[in-house]
């Protein structure tokens, strides 16, 4: 098992569209960091968990895009006429299945640490600031539950049709022009904009309401669930 998920990963992250989708994430974040979040949000500093979640928020898009991405390499036509290949393999097809599903999760992680780390690095430069713990908790809220659902929605859509994973990406780009209730606002990042203006002091310390947060588990779970709903086996694939 243990080589199969090294050859799984290798295949989705030695190829031109991992580089390439690392190399946008890269330079949008930047300029999203130079052009927006060293403002601050909601009248907070730069390096404040409100603006830090708003640019996470902004990056969600892209990083929603690049997990769907690695699904393709799966879900794909191609992928599908091959399946006479990993059927031969020695592990059961529910467990392969699992193991493609923690490839794409490794390969959406690691696109994932590299807008932290870029964070990490404008933070350093313009600030010289470092408290990265104060922000632990608002990337996992902002990144983890809309990843995995991601992973877990277009894992299941991509069983269909594959055709319906590229459908599926343009969602983000949705719920960024659309007036989303408060209960869903990480999503276009309008949370981390209204949200601190209405506890009534300046620079106030990171929180959620219930809505919010319980959105957010939902989102966590049902991504999970989706994941281990269908995964890719020979009665699927053939």
């Amino acid at each position: 098992m243990r080589k199969i998920f090294l050859y799984e990963c290798k295949r989705l992250l030695w190829n031109k569209f991992f580089f390439g989708i690392l190399l946008i994430l890269l330079l949008f974040g930047w300029q999203v960091l130079d052009q927006e979040t060293i403002l601050g949000v909601a009248h907070t500093a730069p390096f404040s968990p409100w603006s830090f979640g708003d640019y996470l928020s902004r990056m969600l898009p892209l990083l929603w895009i690049g997990a769907l991405f690695f699904l393709t390499f799966f879900t794909s036509e191609k992928a599908r006429r091959v399946t006479v290949l990993t059927d031969a393999a020695p592990v059961p097809p529910r467990r392969f299945g699992m193991i493609r599903c923690a490839a794409a999760l490794s390969g959406t992680g690691l696109l994932a640490l590299a807008c932290l780390a870029e964070a990490a690095v404008f933070y350093a430069w313009y600030f010289d600031w470092h408290s990265w713990e104060e922000l632990i908790l608002p990337a996992l809220v902002t990144l983890l539950p809309s990843l995995v659902f991601a992973l877990g929605s277009g894992w299941l859509l991509g069983q269909v049709s594959p055709k319906l994973v590229y459908v599926w990406m343009t969602l983000p780009f949705l719920c960024m022009v659309l007036p989303l209730p408060e209960p869903l606002g990480i999503l276009n990042g309008s949370f981390f904009a209204t949200w601190p203006l209405t506890l009534g002091i300046m620079d106030p310390a990171f929180s959620m309401p219930v809505s919010v947060m319980a959105v957010q588990c939902l989102l966590f779970f049902a991504g999970g669930v989706l994941l281990a709903l269908r995964p890719v086996g020979k009665e699927k694939m053939t």
